[in-house]
């Protein structure tokens, strides 16, 4: 083993380099669940920020103050150049009626305590009433349905498909379901609350206990309201939405919800049956038909009913919020139905714990889940100079029987933006980590509202957090609103910069979902070139993507110090599964077209010439 210290973007880094050999990684990509075989690209927008214009951002301002986006603000436009950014689906996130501090008694919804809410806008992830939308959506509250129903037609037209959200493991504390279809009761209505647990209650209690406000900051910042007063209705008090079952959560607690009960035992026992052996590798057809005469908790059978619900209004996947919370025989019941109805419904988890990936994907029937903890994780410790590039090889080659079911992104309501000094710095350096996550793996690749000109997350929006837009808040989202342009959906107000990088993500995602060598076979050459090639350097790293028509050679520059020059080593592996004979070829980019180099193959063995700047990338296709 040698150990030798180096700057990798700029940070110095120790490195326990052992020998290692260049692998040929298959992508064992199930064809059958990959529509026409090309690239899936989502597009992310939080829905009431999407369109907001108001520029105020008062710190826990007012909808009145700070603005809020509506659904008609995803206009024609709008979506066009959503779609000519190269995008599959649109992810409306924060779409179902969560509890918010906004007075909308007129129309017959309740006031919720600022006590037991998130911000003043809320969380979309503390759903109030599952069977209609958020009232601050909607132009006309009352009609806030009918608007959501204009989005998705729309939607549809302009070739998009749409995900909404869906958070099985909790619901709002206060939640109240006005809008249930002929013969739903609603959540907890039918508990026996004189037990902890019982199998079809809905909820989890603590018997004979008052539930007790957490000892949280003030509540809208101090500002005063009738609600705040210590205390928030609930008797018997419920497990909090992340299992506390503390009748008083702690202010980390997620205290604005409370948690679902799937049939899982105090002692984490299941109470329901469960699936046989081997039914990992079974249909969607034979879950569903395993399931139908099944007896299950009535939670199941509530949040089908959701999901069919939002189906039948033309929703076409959904976003699962913590579904590694829910077990995954409750997943195979929901989302065999859901196949069913659609077979090509998109379904998404977050899902944290590589050790269950493969129980949400084939037993719980999970179309992707979010690679986080590997590849995105691995992203962020690279450009912030704490890892080698090396190491996305061997992710890539340990997940190699799921990576097209692990969705990559880099940006998302939960996380820092990348554009952040809190992540890679400056949108510029995010440039090689979007091409690699991008071009690394089948799988689909998610963009967040606002990635593509650079928004950073600078606005300090009250509960919010700074470095991540705030999904709890009023506020404008300034570098997206500079791309709107009042309306104008033309990036008329966006500076050369912004300009450029939107270009940048256009044409690296239009490339990407018709790309046949990005739905095919991988190949990584960074151990070869890392161990044997003069002046390639820590930041470097380089791999190969092809199909029988399309050959591509993928090189990406982590650090922002320096312009690299080194001869490209292409094994001979590689050489003879190309089928190139010796001689001279030319290899182009795909990104700018400006670039064109010269692969030379001798003995068998290739050799290719590349300069490099600081966050540059290539993606060199082989004419």
């Amino acid at each position: 083993m040698i150990k030798k210290t180096i700057i990798v973007a700029g940070i110095s880094v120790v490195l326990l380099a052992t020998a290692c050999k260049t692998k040929d990684l298959k992508m064992n990509a199930e064809k059958k669940d990959i529509v026409d075989n090309k690239k899936i690209v989502v597009y992310q927008v939080f829905t009431r920020l999407f369109g907001n214009k108001n520029t105020t951002n008062k710190p826990w301002g007012t909808a009145e103050e700070n603005g809020v986006g509506k659904f008609n603000d995803f206009t024609d436009k709008a979506l066009h150049e959503i779609k000519d950014l190269g995008v599959s689906y649109i992810w409306y996130t924060g779409v179902p009626h969560h509890a918010l501090i906004r007075d909308y008694t007129a129309i017959g919804i309740s006031n919720d305590d600022p006590e037991v809410v998130k911000g003043r806008a809320g969380s979309p992830y503390a759903v109030k009433d599952y069977y209609n939308v958020n009232p601050d959506l909607a132009v006309n509250p009352e009609n806030r349905l009918q608007e959501f129903e204009g989005l998705i037609a729309r939607t549809h037209k302009a070739g998009l498909k749409v995900i909404i959200d869906i958070v099985p493991n909790h619901i709002a504390r206060k939640y109240e379901g006005k809008n249930n279809p002929v013969g739903v009761n609603d959540f907890g209505a039918d508990d026996d609350v004189s037990v902890e647990y019982k199998r079809d209650n809905n909820f989890y209690y603590i018997p004979n206990t008052r539930f007790e406000i957490p000892n949280t900051a003030k509540p809208l910042n101090g500002e005063k309201n009738l609600l705040v007063d210590g205390k928030f209705q609930e008797y018997p008090a419920k497990w909090t939405g992340n299992g506390s079952r503390m009748a008083k959560p702690d202010k980390n607690d997620w205290y604005e919800t409370v948690k679902v009960n799937y049939g899982i035992r105090p002692d984490g026992s299941k109470d329901f049956p469960t699936l046989p052996a081997g039914f990992d590798t079974k249909s969607y057809q034979e879950h569903y038909n395993f399931w139908k005469d099944k007896d299950v908790p009535d939670s199941w059978k509530k949040f089908r009913s959701i999901a069919l619900y939002w189906k039948a209004k033309g929703v076409d996947g959904f976003r699962y919020d913590m579904a590694e919370m829910v077990p995954y025989e409750f997943w195979s019941y929901m989302n065999s139905a859901v196949k069913m109805a659609n077979p090509d419904a998109f379904l998404l988890a977050e899902v944290y714990n590589p050790k269950e990936y493969r129980n949400y994907i084939h037993l719980g029937k999970m179309d992707y889940l979010y690679d986080k903890v590997e590849t995105y994780d691995k992203l962020k410790d690279i450009i912030q100079g704490r890892s080698l590039p090396d190491g996305l090889s061997d992710i890539q080659k340990g997940m190699a029987d799921i990576e097209h079911h692990m969705l990559h992104f880099l940006d998302n309501h939960d996380e820092q933006r990348l554009a952040s000094a809190e992540f890679a710095g400056t949108p510029q350096k995010g440039k090689p980590l979007m091409v690699v996550s991008t071009a690394i793996s089948t799988s689909p690749t998610m963009v967040y509202f606002g990635q593509e000109v650079g928004e950073a997350g600078n606005e300090n929006a009250g509960f919010g957090t700074h470095s991540r837009t705030s999904i709890f808040d009023y506020i404008g989202v300034p570098n997206h609103q500079r791309w709107m342009n009042g309306g104008k959906f033309d990036g008329g107000q966006l500076t050369r910069d912004e300009k450029e990088l939107r270009d940048f993500y256009k044409r690296l995602l239009n490339f990407s979902i018709n790309s046949s060598a990005l739905m095919s076979e991988f190949e990584e050459i960074q151990a070869l070139n890392r161990n044997n090639t003069k002046g390639y350097d820590p930041g470097i790293y380089s791999f190969a993507r092809w199909s029988d028509t399309q050959k591509l050679i993928v090189v990406a520059n982590f650090s922002w110090l320096s312009t690299s020059n080194f001869e490209l080593n292409i094994p001979s592996d590689l050489i003879q599964k190309w089928n190139l004979k010796d001689g001279n070829y030319t290899l182009t980019d795909q990104l700018y077209h400006k670039s064109s180099i010269q692969l030379q193959v001798i003995n068998g063995e290739g050799k290719a010439r590349i300069t490099i700047a600081p966050s540059e990338s290539f993606i060199y296709q082989l004419k």
